[in-house]
């Protein structure tokens, strides 16, 4: 989970964007966003495959399983 926390946070700053912008992306408070990229919460798989094509990113990069971000 921590691999993860890391990943998102650095992919959303890479990105330009906003706590704010990515709670309304996959349809939470801005907390709760905050608590899932601090590693406090566990996420739907639905919305770790949301973010991983958010940021065109493979599902395993994104959690920590690999360290290439592309896509097969």
């Amino acid at each position: 989970m921590e691999k993860f926390a890391e990943r998102l946070k650095l992919l959303r700053k890479q990105g330009k964007v906003t706590q704010v912008n990515m709670a309304a992306y996959l349809n939470c408070t801005e907390q709760h966003y905050q608590r899932i990229e601090y590693g406090k919460v566990n996420i739907p798989t639905l919305d770790l495959i949301a973010l991983a094509d958010y940021f065109d990113v493979s599902l395993d990069y994104l959690v920590g399983r690999s360290d290439c971000p592309q896509r097969k």
